[in-house]
Formats: C-alpha cells, structure tokens, sequence
C-alpha cells in the first residue's frame, strides 16, 4: 500500500513538471508576473489567492476595469490565474458564471478595440538604420544593431524568437539564409518552423548581407548569434534579452527624431505583417512568415493596411 501511495505521489509530482515544461520560460515568467499582482490585490483585501474563488478573480477583474486596463490585459490575468493554480494543483474554474459574465458587462462598456503599438513602417525602418550609419560608436555594435533591427523586421520575428537564434540555426544558400526556430510562442510542442529571409536588391537595408557581415565581424562560430557587449565593445559569450531589442529599437527611435511612446520590440513583427500586407501579400504568406496560428490578428493587420487604398471616399470625385 506504502509503495501505491509512493508511486502516485511521484506521478502527481511528474505530472506537475509536466505541466511547467509545456509552456515556454517567457510564459511561465509572464503567468508569475501576472499571478503576483493579483496576490497584492488579495493581500490588500484580506483574500486567499491560492487557492482562490471565482468571485475573489471577478472582482480582481473590476478592479483591474476601474483603473482603465484594457481588456486584453483582463484576459491575460485571468489566464495567468487559472494557469498558476493548475501549475500548483489547483482547480479554479475560469469559465465561471460570475467571472465570465462579469467580463462582458466590462467588455460592453469598454469596448473591445484595442490600439496596439505602432509598426515599424518602411519610412521608419530606413531612418533607423540611416541613424545608426551616421552614430559615432564602434563598428562593430553598429552592425550588431542594424542587423538585429534588420532581421527582426524581414522575418516577422518575435523578439524571444530573434534572440534565441544560433549560429547552427542558420543555413545560408544561393538566393538567401534560412532560419530555424526551434520553438516559439504558439509552438509549445517545440515543432519548429523554417523562415527564409532572400537578398535585398537594396544592399543598404538588406537582412542577409548584414546578417554575413556582422558573423564575419564578430566571428561568431557558434552558440548565441546576438550578444551583450563586455566593456570596450569586447563581445561576451552571453545572450541578448529580448526587453534589449525593444530598447535598442527605442533608442534608435528616438535619435532618427521619431516619438518612440508608442513602439516596442513587437514593432518589428507587426511592421512586417503591415507592409506585407499593403504590398499585397495575402494572409497565408504572412503566416507562413510570422507562424501566427490563426487568421484573426494577420486579418487585422490587413485590414489596417488597407484602410486608405481600399477606402470608399477614393470614388468621390471633388
């Protein structure tokens, strides 16, 4: 009997780590950061936030709505509840009732646009890197810059996606380079997918060309492809973060003239999908691209993109 009691217990054990290894560290990170908000709301009130009660998350919720968040973010939290109570072996039903219905009324009342950030434009992708040409720094953190900028935005790249890349993920053939990106995101079961980023006929803004000169540079043979810099522009063996490439294309931002409030690292990928869109890419090649699982956020972009071409006054003759 001890040993059936021994064994469960190390299958609910087993079953918990399973249940951490199929979300991505970014995502466990994210549900962590979310959940300890929610812990200073209950502390605050006097509630149990582990386990919880639908009532205690739905009020979480209107408080959240009272201080003008918006409801992507109410939706995020509400995940990041429910995901850390199944992590530590807790049920709490999300689809309550009282949290559920609580959500429309705030739903109906806020409405459900959301603005996101701003894309990076092609008129804004050519001031960024005309900036770094022109910046008195080192040769070497120039291309480094440029080309994380560059590849970010021709491969619709997430940041945590443009920052794991490695020297062995790379394959370089006669019209361009491959990528492979080992996991991401919407891939927790770690498939993997292939983009294929070709040759610029613009060397200037031409991904693949500063992707070769920056490895010929800092002669990067393997492990990470986009490093910290140690003092005096040595380069480190350690992996960027993807919050630096959010604050690099800030930085950039802000030097070529150019408000950065409204941009951030995500730029790069919905600048992508924007400009594949207004160039007349459909959404299936900018799936193919982004690895966006489903239509509704591409959609969107497009939709955006042709706000002015396809717009009814283009008719009215005055």
């Amino acid at each position: 009997m001890n040993d059936l009691i021994t064994d469960v217990k190390l299958l609910h054990e087993e079953t918990l780590n399973n249940l951490k290894n199929s979300k991505a560290n970014n995502t466990i990170r994210a549900y962590r950061s979310d959940f300890k908000d929610f812990g200073v709301f209950c502390a605050k009130n006097s509630f149990k936030s582990l386990p919880t009660e639908p009532k205690v998350v739905s009020l979480y919720l209107t408080n959240l709505s009272i201080k003008d968040a918006k409801m992507s973010t109410l939706r995020r939290r509400l995940v990041s509840i429910g995901m850390i109570h199944k992590l530590k072996g807790h049920y709490l039903d999300t689809k309550h009732p009282v949290i559920i219905e609580n959500l429309m009324g705030i739903s109906r009342k806020k409405g459900n646009y959301q603005r996101g950030k701003k894309p990076i434009l092609i008129n804004q992708l050519k001031a960024i890197i005309n900036v770094i040409d022109n910046e008195k720094t080192e040769e070497i953190k120039k291309i480094r810059d440029k080309t994380i900028i560059l590849i970010g935005f021709a491969g619709g790249f997430r940041r945590a996606e443009l920052v794991a890349i490695d020297y062995e993920d790379l394959e370089f053939v006669s019209e361009g380079v491959k990528i492979s990106i080992r996991r991401s995101k919407t891939d927790q079961f770690g498939e993997g997918m292939l983009k294929a980023l070709p040759y610029f006929s613009n060397q200037t803004f031409c991904p693949v060309l500063h992707l070769k000169k920056w490895l010929e540079l800092s002669n990067i043979k393997s492990g990470a492809i986009f490093r910290k810099f140690n003092k005096g522009y040595g380069l480190s063996d350690n992996r960027l973060t993807d919050q630096t490439v959010a604050l690099v294309l800030k930085s950039y931002l802000t030097v070529a003239g150019i408000e950065n409030k409204n941009y951030s690292g995500h730029s790069l990928r919905s600048g992508f999908a924007t400009v594949s869109a207004e160039s007349g890419a459909d959404e299936r090649s900018i799936m193919a691209m982004t690895g966006h699982k489903t239509t509704q956020m591409v959609r969107r972009y497009i939709k955006e993109a042709n706000l002015f071409k396809n717009n009814a006054l283009n008719k009215i003759k005055i």
